[in-house]
């Protein structure tokens, strides 16, 4: 498990492609690998990676699958690129984000960058299968970074954070343009709500659904919006 705060920036030493696996090496900072053993997780860039080489208290490899490869922006990742990484949370460590599995739901493009003064707000767009999940003030994972979002409009299909000064200096976010693919995981338990929600509703109403579904269109409204999930999660501290 990770918890969403970014602990620093690596950087892409050499890829190597054989047998259907791209070998990473990746260069940190020397106090980022103490204790680091082969066999341990690090989210890098979000994706959950299995350190299988040590080079160096500054060097470590990791291999990546061909699903990895298809599902997350890792596919594309060049020599010389900067990744965001953090180590596995310890039993009773602070999360100071939100809980995450490391594992990528998909990847979003970069549409609109907006800056105000030391702030930077960033609009991605949503594939209409994961919109259900995402609404504004809920938690979001953005290249391994946890974010809140800030707005999210439905009908046009996009989502925005922003990115504060810290935020922007301790991770890669702010290195990212318009039309960059990042990586994104949703928050698990609002996907547990709204999956259950969905469930009950179309157990409950059958084949009245749809009808419901086409009145409540008419008046610009979706069965999803009336039962928001974070009115059923508890309340964040």
């Amino acid at each position: 498990m990770f918890t969403g705060i970014v602990q620093t920036v690596a950087r892409v030493a050499a890829r190597e492609d054989d047998n259907g696996i791209r070998t990473f090496t990746l260069d940190f900072p020397p106090q980022f690998t103490e204790g680091l053993a082969i066999g341990a997780s690090v989210a890098v860039d979000g994706v959950c990676l299995t350190v299988t080489t040590i080079v160096s208290a500054e060097r470590v490899l990791f291999d990546v699958m061909l699903q990895s490869l298809a599902v997350t922006t890792l596919g594309d990742c060049q020599v010389g690129s900067l990744v965001n990484v953090e180590r596995a949370a310890r039993d009773g460590a602070e999360i100071g984000g939100h809980p995450l599995s490391g594992h990528i739901d998909f990847a979003a493009r970069i549409e609109l960058i907006k800056e105000y003064g030391g702030n930077k707000a960033i609009r991605f767009s949503i594939p209409q299968p994961f919109e259900r999940y995402i609404f504004a003030k809920g938690y979001i994972a953005i290249n391994g970074c946890s974010l809140t979002v800030s707005e999210c409009n439905k009908t046009e299909g996009w989502f925005e954070i922003w990115l504060i000064p810290e935020t922007r200096r301790v991770t890669n976010l702010d290195t990212k343009c318009e039309g960059d693919m990042l990586n994104i995981e949703i928050e698990r338990g609002t996907q547990v709500v709204v999956d259950t929600v969905r469930e009950s509703v179309a157990e409950s109403l059958g084949e009245l659904r749809p009808l419901l579904e086409a009145l409540l269109k008419e008046r610009g409204l979706a069965l999803e919006e009336l039962v928001k999930p974070s009115m059923l999660l508890p309340p964040r501290h």
